[in-house]
């Protein structure tokens, strides 16, 4: 072989090994998060690296969906809105530790598992909505769902969805299965109606004077405030930061497992990295107006206005730990059948 032809060679090997760096240079992420709030930021992430973000997205049942797929799964990463979904993904056995120096360094333990199954990107604090009219007090606790003076005055989304889910589960966590259950039994006393619609409907009805207080995620306040059609819901409510009568308000987060089979580990890594970073971390408080992850990132100006956050003392990994029971008692007191007649 001359020496002409082999640096031929070797120049075609290097650009062939070089093009299939550039196509590898995609990653694949399952998500319950909407589209709306999460591509944006995806966006950003692909015109800073240049690796592509290939979205599937589903309601529910991806952690199934990646089981039965097996190891053909495309999936590389899950992004889901609840913790309890991330767990149970990893009790499917679908998942690999998802721990890097740059992970452990951005995130707080609180909102990382101990195991490092799962990692929080962004964290939403459960608030009450009261009526600015009908609603004077200006504290409230969680506690107060069930009281009688609220009877035919609260309106909530369906305690099976994963975001009362996660209320129910840290109320466990603090008052035990027994006041647990009579506590949910008092809020089910009080409901205005059937539990229904998402937690945007929640402010719809305080708005309509169906009902006087709700639990819903505080995001939606900043959402339907830059929406002409919602902006009205948001002026007839009061967000009310509530506590836990021996704890703080309640947080659940969106985060990302790592998929077992994972065939863009190491875009997948880069992304969840990218995904905590400063920049990424405002994006999500500016447009999606939840709460940084990241220490020293500002909370959105508005949502900041509506008080000082307390976080909960119940853990993450807690309030997981009791999803199934939270499910269980769901159903037993009869909570989305409506109010007792």
């Amino acid at each position: 072989m001359t020496h002409s032809l082999r640096l031929t060679l070797l120049a075609g090997a290097t650009l062939l090994a070089s093009g299939l760096a550039a196509a590898a240079q995609e990653v694949n992420l399952y998500t319950h998060r909407e589209p709306g709030l999460i591509k944006p930021i995806l966006d950003r992430f692909t015109a800073e690296t240049g690796v592509k973000v290939n979205l599937v997205f589903a309601g529910s049942g991806l952690a199934e969906r990646i089981q039965s797929e097996g190891e053909r799964s495309p999936a590389d990463l899950l992004l889901s809105v609840d913790v309890s979904t991330l767990t149970q993904a990893v009790a499917l056995g679908i998942t690999q530790p998802i721990v890097t120096p740059a992970l452990e360094k951005a995130v707080p333990k609180t909102l990382r598992a101990a195991d490092g199954s799962w990692v929080a990107v962004s964290a939403r604090a459960r608030v009450i909505y009261a009526s600015k009219d009908r609603v004077k007090d200006p504290t409230l606790t969680y506690e107060d769902l069930a009281n009688p003076r609220f009877k035919g005055k609260v309106c909530t989304r369906p305690g099976t969805h994963a975001y009362n889910t996660g209320l129910i589960s840290a109320a466990i966590a603090h008052m035990g299965p027994e006041k647990a259950e009579a506590w949910l039994k008092g809020v089910r006393a009080n409901l205005a109606k059937k539990p229904s619609g998402g937690d945007r409907d929640v402010a719809k009805d305080i708005a309509a004077g169906i009902c006087d207080v709700g639990v819903a995620n505080m995001y939606y306040v900043g959402l339907m405030n830059k929406d002409p059609n919602q902006k009205a819901w948001v002026d007839a409510i009061r967000v009310v930061m509530p506590n836990f009568q021996n704890g703080g308000t309640h947080m659940n987060m969106s985060g990302l497992v790592l998929t077992k089979h994972a065939k863009n580990r190491a875009e997948a890594i880069r992304l969840a990295e990218w995904l905590v970073s400063p920049a990424a971390q405002q994006l999500y408080a500016a447009n999606n107006f939840e709460y940084p992850v990241v220490e020293g990132v500002s909370v959105e100006p508005f949502i900041a206005g509506f008080g000082k956050l307390r976080v909960d003392s119940v853990s993450l990994d807690d309030v997981a730990k009791n999803r199934k029971a939270a499910s269980e008692l769901v159903e037993k007191v009869g909570y989305d059948l409506g109010p007792q007649s």
